[in-house]
């Protein structure tokens, strides 16, 4: 895959980040920063199905949606985060959504 290609290539206005971490991490940022239609889930909101631990209740029966989600770049910006809440609000900052921590 070339550099230009590569879903975990940042921006160039935002540091590189680390090479190795390109599967879930689990953090649940996805489920809970961006406004998910399909389960009426507004942004910056936890979805009602993420429970402990950050994973999901409904994993095996979740929408399309939820199942075509790729890790990228940005989950390498946010999944270090020490809370849910900071990494939602990362998350929507990169994506001009929110204010950032």
């Amino acid at each position: 895959m070339t550099r230009a290609h590569d879903l975990f290539t940042a921006p160039s206005d935002f540091a590189p980040r680390s090479a190795w971490q390109r599967e879930c991490s689990g953090c649940g940022a996805c489920c809970a920063a961006p406004d998910i239609a399909a389960l009426s889930k507004p942004l910056g909101v936890p979805c009602q199905h993420l429970g402990a631990g950050c994973l999901c209740q409904i994993y095996l029966d979740r929408p399309p949606v939820c199942r075509n989600y790729a890790p990228d770049w940005v989950c390498g910006e946010v999944s270090a985060l020490p809370t849910l809440a900071a990494r939602v609000a990362r998350f929507l900052a990169v994506y001009g959504l929110g204010k950032g921590e």
